[in-house]
């Protein structure tokens, strides 16, 4: 029989106590974990402070409004432009000019005065509208024929304005020229006198009841002014 000191003994006996002891441990934890699981906080965490390169989550494009409308679907345009009639809107505002089937012509009586024949031709407005006359009449003597008598009246130097006619209202302006027996100028009588508006191509005929006008020669010219609101000077 082999003799044990009893101290080896009992170190032998300390050290398989303590190998149990540790397996039992090991086998509680084991248990602990699979039967815990882990915690989980709510919330959302704020992001890294100083992060240079935000997440590609961050930093997706928002889609246009253009890009984000159905296939086929109309563009919506930019802007809209609405022309509006008065008040500096786009739409041109009409003509208030007078129209030669507006008008009806007559010619007054002769106002002479220093070897001079003064004639006032007068344009009536015959519409229902008002509308407006500016500057000189064109006039033209003519025989029973249609031919005309003599060159185009001259304008005389004046300033132009605006006369507004409402229905029933007239306009005059002067036709003037040297007495023929005075000038000495060729003469010729008239069957007619046609006037035309201004900024109008056709014209009005009026009888010509004034004798003798002066179509050639010395002093011949006949003298227009411009329209003046009335019928006569």
């Amino acid at each position: 029989m082999v003799y044990t000191p009893r101290s080896a003994r009992r170190g032998a006996l300390f050290a398989g106590s303590v190998a149990v002891l540790g397996l039992l441990t090991a086998c509680g934890n084991g248990q602990d974990v699979h039967s815990n699981p882990p915690m989980t906080a709510s919330g959302t965490a704020a992001p890294a402070t100083g992060d240079p390169t935000p997440p590609a989550s961050r930093t997706a494009a928002t889609p246009s409004p253009a890009s984000s409308a159905p296939t086929g679907a109309p563009s919506t345009p930019v802007s809209r432009t609405t022309a509006t009639s008065g008040g500096g809107g786009t739409t041109p505002a009409a003509s208030t000019r007078c129209h030669t089937s507006e008008l009806r012509a007559s010619v007054g009586r002769n106002d002479p005065g220093a070897g001079q024949e003064n004639f006032p031709l007068v344009l009536t407005n015959a519409s229902g509208r008002t509308c407006t006359v500016r500057g000189f009449p064109g006039a033209a003597f003519v025989n029973a024929s249609g031919a005309q008598l003599g060159p185009d009246p001259r304008r005389e130097s004046g300033s132009a304005t605006t006369v507004t006619l409402g229905p029933g209202q007239s306009a005059w302006a002067g036709l003037t020229f040297s007495n023929p027996g005075v000038s000495g100028a060729k003469t010729a009588r008239p069957a007619a006198l046609l006037i035309t508006p201004p900024d109008e191509r056709d014209h009005l005929k009026v009888t010509w009841t004034g004798g003798e006008v002066p179509v050639s020669g010395n002093s011949s010219s006949v003298f227009l002014t411009v329209f003046s609101p009335g019928t006569a000077p």
